[in-house]
């Protein structure tokens, strides 16, 4: 199994309209790294959903259901998406702030390349945000 990260504004696409929907096709990605990361997702894969922009924190998690296809909004055959579905919502949000500042965390794909929609995330750091979204 891999992990992810995904990033979505809040005002565009919540965690909350997500769980409501109960599964989501994973578009509008226009960038060759994060593309290639959605190819490489599987079915089962765990994805911790990011709050951008506003919040800024790491709100839940979802899994892949499907892998990638081409992407329904363009008929540009380089783009693709997965096919995602609600997890778990975090009994508490992790922050930007506190990733940034826990040795764990602070070198994660997602903060070293912050304009990255989709990043891979170690099982070491899944666990780590996990860990943190559980203590109080």
């Amino acid at each position: 199994m891999n992990y992810w990260l995904v990033k979505s504004e809040p005002v565009k696409y919540s965690w909350d309209q997500f769980h409501k929907d109960k599964k989501t096709f994973w578009d509008g990605v226009r960038n060759y790294q994060a593309r290639n990361n959605l190819r490489e997702m599987k079915k089962g894969d765990m994805v911790l959903w990011y709050h951008s922009n506003e919040g800024l924190d790491v709100v839940g998690i979802a899994k892949v259901a499907k892998e990638y296809y081409q992407d329904p909004t363009t008929e540009d055959k380089n783009w693709v998406v997965v096919d995602l579905i609600p997890f778990k919502k975090l009994k508490k949000s992790v922050s930007l702030t506190t990733i940034k500042a826990d040795e764990i965390l602070k070198n994660m794909g997602f903060v070293k390349q912050g304009r990255l929609s989709v990043s891979p995330v170690t099982q070491a750091e899944f666990e780590r945000i996990i860990e943190l979204s559980e203590t109080k």
